[in-house]
């Protein structure tokens, strides 16, 4: 990757925003691995792993994982060898505590995000696409009250993190409402403003 800008970036917005979507569209583009905390989260759980038995407790208790042991597996997932020259990550980190973790991780690699792009959605937006996604799939986690907790934790925990990241000069604001292609194409833009394209 010498010829184009390394691209090690975060996707970041509330539930309902898209961005798990997005990301791994974005990480198409850029062939990099799309690195999501629940993903990884699933397939323990899946597998039936003593790490997933854990997680799925907490997740079944409707807690969200401790921030230890979410940071050792995004550590363990982005020192594979595909993370290497670039990852998208959606779902890390989620709060401050998680932001040092990584900062503490990427400059023991001498590296640090490129770029953290933010989905902003309206919370009456969220709460709309959230409300149809559990009408069409079926998600028992996607009623009302647990949309609320889980919009609420997002906007006290994880939303601060976007000042951390506004300071360094590395936040790109992508308007998250309109067509799937619209969203992207304007994510497509802001990366390339920077200097990362495929």
């Amino acid at each position: 990757m010498t010829s184009r800008q390394a691209a090690r970036l975060l996707i970041i917005g509330p539930q309902g925003s898209g961005k798990g979507t997005q990301g791994v569209r974005i990480a198409e583009l850029l062939k990099i691995p799309a690195v999501s905390t629940g993903d990884v989260f699933r397939a323990n759980v899946k597998d039936g792993t003593e790490l997933g038995l854990q997680v799925q407790a907490i997740i079944e208790a409707g807690d969200l994982v401790p921030d230890e042991l979410t940071s050792a597996i995004v550590r363990d997932r982005l020192a594979q060898a595909d993370a290497a020259s670039g990852f998208l990550l959606d779902g890390y980190p989620r709060n401050l505590g998680q932001v040092g973790d990584l900062d503490g991780f990427l400059e023991g690699r001498g590296e640090q995000l490129t770029a953290v792009i933010e989905l902003s959605v309206p919370r009456d937006e969220s709460i709309r696409r959230l409300s149809l996604r559990a009408a069409e799939q079926g998600r028992s986690d996607d009623n009302a009250e647990s949309i609320a907790k889980r919009l609420a934790i997002y906007e006290s925990e994880t939303a601060p993190i976007l000042d951390v990241y506004r300071s360094r000069g590395i936040v790109d604001s992508v308007d998250g409402v309109g067509s799937l292609d619209e969203v992207f194409e304007r994510v497509v833009s802001a990366l390339a403003a920077r200097g990362i394209t495929a």
